[in-house]
């Protein structure tokens, strides 16, 4: 799956990566770029923000969510390094067919983060059935967790398309920093469990 993780984005950072007080004294006379700036949460008291002082990690994803229409979202936290290694083990199960979104949720700190994207490959016996990449877009620390809803898919269905899935995904920056790799299993059943 190691090669199929590589972002399809061919966007090259520009110069060196800089910290948040350096971009807050970027151009600071400019008032529409001190906007955009300030939607990043690029402010004089960004640097302040720190989720988990343990982690040198910018990016901190806390869990991710499978949303289906009428049911309550499965919930899958990532928040430790344990919680991460367990998931593989402990597959959740969903309907065949259904419509479903991901959301994830996540936390900035000690710095801006450019072009975030989510990548995931999906192997069923071996072979990839799925690939799929999101842009979650650029974000600056804040005091509140961002949430991002990806775009709606169907769950395969069908006799030949139930049983488990081995999924690996990635969090990727323009950078090429991986904030996080994990590797977690689904299966998909005839009905809800």
């Amino acid at each position: 799956m190691e090669d199929e993780l590589g972002s399809s984005a061919t966007y090259r950072p520009q110069g060196a990566e800089r910290s948040l007080d350096e971009y807050a004294k970027l151009d600071a006379e400019d008032a529409s770029l001190a906007k955009w700036k300030a939607s990043l949460g690029i402010t004089n008291d960004a640097a302040a923000i720190i989720h988990d002082s343990s982690r040198d990690d910018k990016v901190l994803i806390d869990a991710i969510e499978l949303r289906t229409p009428g049911r309550e979202p499965i919930r899958i936290d990532l928040s430790t390094a344990d919680k991460v290694a367990a998931l593989r083990k402990s597959p959740f199960a969903i309907k065949e067919g259904i419509p479903y979104r991901l959301a994830v949720v996540f936390r900035l700190q000690r710095g801006v983060v450019s072009g975030l994207r989510y990548v995931q490959v999906v192997k069923r016996l071996g072979v990839t059935v799925d690939r799929t990449e999101e842009m979650m877009g650029s974000y600056g620390p804040a005091a509140d967790p961002y949430t991002k809803v990806f775009t709606e898919e169907e769950a395969p269905s069908g006799l030949m398309a139930r049983g488990k899935y081995e999924c690996r995904s990635r969090f990727i920056d323009d950078d090429g920093h991986c904030h996080l790799d994990l590797d977690w299993a689904l299966t998909i059943t005839k009905s809800w469990p």
